[in-house]
């Protein structure tokens, strides 16, 4: 069975952050391939259809996706809108399914609205699509309060990774949530995300990690 894992980026990246993770997985076997996008010059709605045709492309049985922030949000507007897809499992890191309050603080303010571009059209503000993914979806999130809400006076007021509150990263379709002392940015590269993640696409769950660094 030919298994492949999609990653899609968040807010104002490449996919190239990302690099650590990739290999991380892909010395677990798994064939890694990134999806690149506009995150501010097109809607999470667009992208998720431009992610629908790349899916497309893939030569393989078993497509898992793997979503940073909103690249998350991109992915829930792609089973909004293609709910068929291959089989495979759905990891979140970070991902404020229920909104953002940092994008919100940020849209209020006339000299930062512009650096969210489109992604704030059913995104960010916390009005995309219901999870209709019909599949296990996991969330890993953040709970070292060090990023760009912070830096900017903007951070959420609970606990979180300094852009996106704990709060925001929960809701009734995630089947399994991980709590992890890392910042929003470092949960790309700390070695006990890449084992968590891999879990979960094996098993569906984020038991079998482990938690040296």
């Amino acid at each position: 069975m030919r298994e492949a894992v999609v990653y899609v980026h968040g807010l104002w990246m490449t996919g190239l952050e990302m690099g650590l993770l990739a290999h991380r997985l892909s010395r677990q076997g798994f064939a890694v391939h990134r999806f690149r996008y506009s995150s501010i010059l097109a809607t999470p709605e667009t992208n998720a259809a431009r992610l629908d045709a790349y899916l497309r492309t893939l030569d393989a049985d078993v497509i898992h996706l793997v979503g940073h922030s909103l690249g998350g949000l991109v992915i829930m507007h792609l089973f909004h809108q293609f709910p068929l897809q291959r089989p495979g499992r759905v990891v979140m890191l970070g991902t404020p399914v229920s909104g953002s309050g940092v994008a919100a603080a940020l849209a209020r303010w006339s000299l930062t609205r512009w650096t969210l571009g489109c992604s704030v059209q059913r995104g960010l503000l916390g009005d995309a699509p219901r999870w209709k993914g019909g599949r296990e979806l996991g969330m890993i999130a953040g709970a070292r309060g060090l990023g760009v809400g912070r830096a900017l006076g903007a951070a959420p007021p609970g606990e979180g990774d300094g852009t996106v509150d704990l709060d925001e990263t929960r809701c009734e379709a995630v089947t399994a949530h991980l709590t992890v002392p890392y910042t929003h940015f470092t949960l790309l590269t700390a070695r006990p995300v890449a084992q968590a993640v891999c879990a979960f696409l094996r098993t569906g769950d984020f038991a079998g990690r482990t938690t040296h660094s």
